[in-house]
């Protein structure tokens, strides 16, 4: 992973590698692998993950053919 200090700025440069790292599930990942997790724990998150993604495919899929309302976009303020 590879962040740009510009202007030596290295406060931006730290947020912006945070984000993306946070964007990545790097610091899901670190803390997962800590401490031992038990394979029936293991089961239980691996089932609980693959639920969530299930209810979100199926919640875009109902948005785009129109059944839900999509979530209203919020203006962009600030952007370049």
């Amino acid at each position: 992973m590879q962040v740009l200090v510009r202007d030596n700025n290295v406060d931006q440069a730290l947020r912006v590698l945070k984000k993306k790292m946070q964007r990545e599930g790097l610091f899901r990942e670190m803390k997962a692998r800590s401490a031992f997790e038990k394979p029936s724990e293991k089961r239980v998150r691996e089932k609980a993950e693959a639920v969530r993604r299930a209810r979100k495919l199926a919640r875009k899929k109902a948005q785009r053919e129109g059944l839900i309302a999509a979530p209203k976009k919020k203006p962009a303020v600030g952007q370049r």
